[in-house]
């Protein structure tokens, strides 16, 4: 699949084909270059036009936040140092181009009891017709290991039957974000479902190595995850969506959220035992599966999801009484 157009679609298609070989999830790297491709084609770009008035002009075209700006330049200053190193050019003309200043993002956080209710709730959306049960069921396994264990949605798409180990009760995460394989416990309770959910699928044989499948063995797509998702969020009233006040946006809940809910909520509870949560952090680290567990240091900056909202309400007053 082709995915670029302009004089160095050649070139950009390589550096793909290269990141890839060193392990590289190439999504992001792949839009932002689709961006500047485009860009290069509507302005009939040559090896000539890249000096840095070029790039300053691009960037004001840009219809897009300014954190989405920087990701942007951030990937195609990567690229460009790529041509340095295969001697297609000589400096790379991004270098000296400052990011912008980037608003606040407050993430949005389920309180503990708020996770309860959207997996009571999501328990209960299940529809019971053949046609449904099994991509519904599925669905809700997904959100309740992110909600519950912490998993990443692309990790609980990918997981094999054979990954899950109900002797132990545990589960085997293969080809994580950071390419790094990890084996992590799960909550009696979650076995007890995962448990239940090979039993319906005993009901509807196929042939899928996936563990999370819709009929006919048919895997299961984040699509479809999210429209569900989005459907309980509905149903239990917070569908809110994201507010921009001031310098500061709060986001709106994603099936992500569940994940970054797990994290705060754990160390907030690990906190009210009196516990140290630097402490735990290398354990938390590596159960999600940062590379790194200074990543994780993140989620002690995250308030609550009562701060958040304390926050949300205080930002709200102060817009309108300006």
């Amino acid at each position: 699949m082709k995915h670029f157009k302009s004089f160095l679609a050649e070139q950009m298609e390589n550096f793909i084909e290269y990141r890839s070989q060193l392990g590289y999830s190439n999504r992001t790297m792949i839009y932002c270059l689709r961006v500047l491709d485009r860009y290069m084609l509507e302005k009939q770009a040559n090896w000539t036009s890249f000096d840095p008035l070029f790039f300053i002009r691009f960037r004001a075209d840009l219809n897009l936040e300014r954190r989405s700006i920087n990701t942007i330049f951030r990937m195609t200053k990567i690229f460009f140092n790529y041509l340095i190193r295969k001697d297609l050019i000589l400096e790379n003309p991004l270098q000296e181009i400052t990011e912008l200043p980037e608003n606040k993002v407050i993430p949005f956080i389920f309180s503990t009891e708020e996770t309860d209710l959207f997996l009571k709730t999501a328990i209960k959306q299940i529809r019971t017709s053949q046609r449904f049960y099994l991509s519904d069921f599925s669905a809700y396994i997904a959100l309740l290991l992110m909600a519950r264990c912490g998993l990443r949605t692309s990790e609980t798409l990918n997981l094999l039957k054979t990954h899950y180990r109900p002797e132990e009760r545990t589960i085997y995460i293969e080809k994580t974000k950071f390419r790094k394989d990890r084996l992590i416990p799960i909550p009696k309770a979650i076995a007890y479902e995962i448990n239940n959910l090979l039993k319906v699928r005993r009901l509807f044989p196929d042939d899928s190595p996936f563990l999370l499948v819709k009929i006919k063995g048919n895997r299961l797509v984040r699509m479809f995850i999210n429209r569900r998702f989005k459907q309980v969020l509905k149903y239990i009233n917070l569908d809110q969506p994201r507010k921009i006040i001031g310098t500061t946006n709060f986001s709106n809940p994603s099936h992500h959220s569940l994940r970054h809910s797990f994290a705060v909520n754990t160390l907030k509870r690990i906190k009210q035992q009196g516990k140290s949560c630097q402490n735990a952090l290398p354990v938390l680290a590596a159960y999600m599966g940062h590379s790194k567990y200074k990543y994780t240091t993140y989620y002690l900056k995250v308030m609550d999801a009562e701060h958040r909202r304390q926050l949300l309400d205080f930002s709200m007053r102060r817009s309108t009484d300006v």
